[in-house]
């Protein structure tokens, strides 16, 4: 999923806009939050409405420009790193965490940042090393982790809270695992609901187009030869269609923010296409990043938990490097080379989600947004530093090692592994007899 106007990066230390444009929004919260307090923000009516918004926007956004044919070339992957890559991932991290700190609520920290940025993945893809196979699992993964995390999110805040002792005494694992089926469940019957209505406007725009159709051929004595050459619109559908698939999705936004079902907005990305509005799109999730961002500046405001950030960061990182072996050696045939595993482990960065979960989970648990900023930032640092140390991705090392053509008139030395052995003094010498 792009972002056409952030896309793009500086010249010399090819930096993405994206990135740039995030950090002002950051600091202009971090302002706000310096001239009015901090936790005010949570206290008003419509925090929650307004985080669950936008983090609906940027899950339809994940989905919505995934193309079905790769899905359905890498669905052994995909259903492999949605579910075991993301449940390994987020148990490693809430591990680490549990284990480092002592705090059964950080458990909900693991979910938090165990998905990777479709955004930062987008702008990412242009590493000419990598496969487009690569290209593709890592984009498709990136796209489909965001839903995933958003429906665990359910059960690991349950079990943090009952760990935790500020939830239910009377819980058990099995009450947690039917408050996730039962999200789920609802989850899904929003969607068929959805797509039922989806589905109805389709089959009126069709039955409508031919009855017009008929009448016009009725009406003709002879048809009129088809223009050559005729040019389809970019959407490939008529305006009426596209502003019917508008309204289908802003009026699920609206409902899924007042119930925070919003995996069924993800599922909807899928099937429910805006045409010619795809641009509205990009917009709508460039902003929901930036007044994101500029949420969770204000609320770092208040405190930054900078320590348990940088553990959180480093472990996120270091599990997506292991499911990537997991899932790379093991359970993806044919097996991925060498340098597409490390484009894949190395792919680990955080942006919208982690940030949209980190604000709608701070009500819950107080301190979240402090870990999880941080953590974000370590996150994007760790994938930028292992990026550039990668001799072949930095400019000067092309500088100072240019590719020379070789003159024939001067004479090349031997490749080392052709090169004769040189004898040591203490080597010893076999005689002729």
């Amino acid at each position: 999923m792009g972002v056409n106007l952030l896309r793009g990066h500086t010249r010399r230390l090819a930096v993405p806009y994206l990135v740039l444009a995030v950090c002002a929004a950051v600091g202009a919260g971090l302002v706000a939050g310096a001239l009015w307090p901090a936790r005010s923000l949570l206290g008003t009516p419509g925090y929650g409405f307004a985080a669950t918004l936008l983090l609906g926007i940027g899950l339809y956004g994940s989905t919505h420009d995934i193309e079905l044919a790769e899905v359905r070339r890498s669905l052994r992957v995909v259903l492999v790193a949605v579910t075991f890559g993301v449940i390994l991932k987020a148990a490693l991290i809430a591990a680490v965490m549990v284990l480092a700190f002592r705090r059964p609520e950080y458990l909900v920290l693991g979910i938090a940042v165990a998905q990777i940025d479709p955004l930062s993945v987008a702008a990412m893809q242009d590493d000419p090393r990598v496969t487009p196979r690569a290209k593709a699992i890592l984009s498709i993964w990136a796209s489909f982790d965001d839903p995933m995390t958003v429906l665990l999110t359910v059960y690991f805040s349950a079990l943090a809270l009952r760990l935790g002792g500020t939830g239910p005494a009377s819980g058990s694992v099995v009450s947690g695992s039917a408050d996730v089926l039962g999200s789920l469940l609802s989850n899904i019957a929003l969607f068929a609901l959805t797509l039922a209505v989806w589905r109805l406007i389709r089959l009126a725009h069709l039955l409508r187009s031919r009855t017009g159709r008929a009448d016009d051929d009725a009406d003709r004595t002879v048809p009129p030869p088809a223009p050559a050459g005729e040019v389809r619109s970019a959407a490939g559908r008529p305006l009426s269609l596209d502003i019917a698939a508008l309204a289908v999705v802003v009026v699920l936004l609206t409902v899924a923010a007042h119930t925070t079902l919003v995996l069924a907005v993800a599922l909807a990305g899928l099937a429910v296409r805006l045409g010619r509005f795809a641009g509205v799109l990009e917009g709508a999730v460039a902003l929901a990043f930036l007044l994101a961002s500029a949420a969770l500046g204000f609320l770092l405001s208040g405190g930054v938990s900078l320590y348990q950030g940088l553990v959180l960061g480093a472990a996120a990182f270091a599990a997506q490097f292991l499911v990537t072996l997991l899932i790379g050696r093991l359970l993806v045939r044919p097996r991925l080379s060498r340098a597409d595993r490390a484009h894949l482990g190395l792919g680990q960065q955080n942006g919208i989600t982690a940030i949209l979960l980190a604000l709608s989970l701070e009500p819950t648990f107080p301190g979240t947004a402090g870990v999880v900023g941080p953590a974000v930032l370590t996150v994007n640092l760790l994938h930028y530093g292992f990026r550039w140390a990668r001799a072949d991705t930095r400019p000067w090392v092309a500088v100072r090692t240019p590719d020379r053509p070789v003159d024939p008139a001067v004479p090349q030395l031997p490749h080392r592994a052709l090169r004769p052995r040189r004898r040591t003094k203490g080597s010893s010498r076999i005689r002729a007899g």
